[in-house]
């Protein structure tokens, strides 16, 4: 009886002893190994004249959606992938390592592609060193003929270069939700962002799922004609949006009354879901990253999309609450508030000094070169 390879229990001793198929594959090879006693193959050669070994395998090259698996279902024991174009950030701000860290928070997991590098510190972007797009190709074809990929989340990509790579990979797996998030580009020059928004817009918004972006961002990318009294909405900037293809729009940072930001989640026609909180008194950095990170692995994770979208700004705001400046710049969210030790109110009052955790000492760096 054939039956699905993670579903048997086999027993090593008395498996010895019996017939057995190994059965080895991979994306670049299918390998099937018999090992059948002699007097079974002797029995065999009486009742079947022929053989006939029937190999379902991928053509190489040729995109594949996900791998084999019994009825074609993702195994609910294991963590969904989100696959992630990112730029690294040293200052651990944003970038890559902001979106690895957020996606495990919530329970996925993340597939890192880096598209470049920052060159910044806690306070600015001085500059940033993108990578080629066939290194960009490479990274995320390689993953996607390996894993099963739930959500595709693509931040920064570095160059128009990298946006058609991008969108490329994205045309040959439309079955995978793409979450596109446009952080601020104000540090770069006048004809970078002119040429990396219009690529943008023309490459990636048709494959785009959900689009997020600050308020201000976004007015003055998709509405630079808004000529209105007021701010226009996130309803006006989603139907902007859905002039390329978009369906849904994450609209941040909206400013309202009494020291409020609204966040509202708006399709072109109607708003799905809005969440105001407190304004702080401090400069973030990452948090954009954050939020859509969350938010796609939310989405990986089987949420819908109000869903989704209250439970990834709960978590921002907890992020946001616990933030700390590790430097002489803005402050970053702490993505892992939920591993540090609960103070008790008796041990916050108590005066008693602490002594050092440990009484061993780092030597000095006194290597001579």
């Amino acid at each position: 009886m054939l039956g699905i390879a993670g579903r048997l229990i086999i027993d090593p001793t008395t498996n010895k002893t019996h017939p057995s198929f190994v059965i080895a594959h991979s994306l670049r090879d299918l390998r099937i190994e018999c090992n059948i006693v002699q007097s079974w193959c002797a029995l065999l050669e009486q009742l079947v004249p022929t053989y006939v070994i029937f190999c379902l395998m991928t053509a190489t090259g040729q995109p594949m959606q996900t791998p084999l698996q019994a009825d074609d279902e993702q195994d609910s024991s294991q963590p969904p992938c989100v696959l992630v174009f990112n730029a690294n950030d040293p200052s651990g701000a944003g970038g890559l390592s902001c979106d690895v860290i957020s996606i495990a928070s919530v329970g996925a997991h993340a597939l890192p592609v880096m598209t470049g590098t920052y060159v910044r510190d806690t306070a600015e972007i001085f500059d940033h060193f993108p990578f080629e797009e066939e290194v960009v190709s490479e990274q995320a074809r390689t993953l996607l003929e390996d894993l099963t990929v739930q959500v595709i989340k693509v931040g920064f990509a570095g160059t128009p270069e990298n946006l058609s790579t991008i969108a490329e990979i994205a045309s040959d797996y439309p079955d995978i939700p793409l979450i596109a998030y446009m952080p601020n580009l104000s540090w770069w020059t006048e004809v970078q962002i002119d040429l990396y928004l219009d690529a943008f817009r023309e490459l990636v918004l048709p494959q785009t799922t959900v689009l997020a972006g600050n308020h201000s961002t976004l007015w003055r990318w998709l509405l630079p004609d808004w000529n209105s009294d007021r701010s226009p909405t996130a309803r006006d900037i989603a139907r902007a949006a859905g002039e390329f293809g978009v369906p849904y729009t994450l609209v941040t940072g909206i400013p309202a009354p009494d020291q409020f930001i609204d966040n509202v989640l708006s399709s072109p026609q109607a708003v799905l879901g809005s969440a105001k909180f407190e304004r702080f008194e401090a400069v973030f950095s990452g948090a954009g990253d954050t939020l859509s990170a969350t938010f796609a692995a939310l989405l990986a994770s089987g949420c819908d999309l109000t869903e989704a979208f209250s439970e990834a700004l709960g978590y921002l705001d907890r992020c946001l609450d616990a933030g700390f400046r590790p430097g002489m710049g803005h402050v970053v969210p702490d993505r892992l508030f939920w591993a540090q030790p609960e103070t008790d109110e008796a041990d916050a009052t108590d005066d008693t000094p602490e002594g050092p955790a440990s009484s061993f000492e780092f030597p000095p760096h006194d290597t001579q070169h």
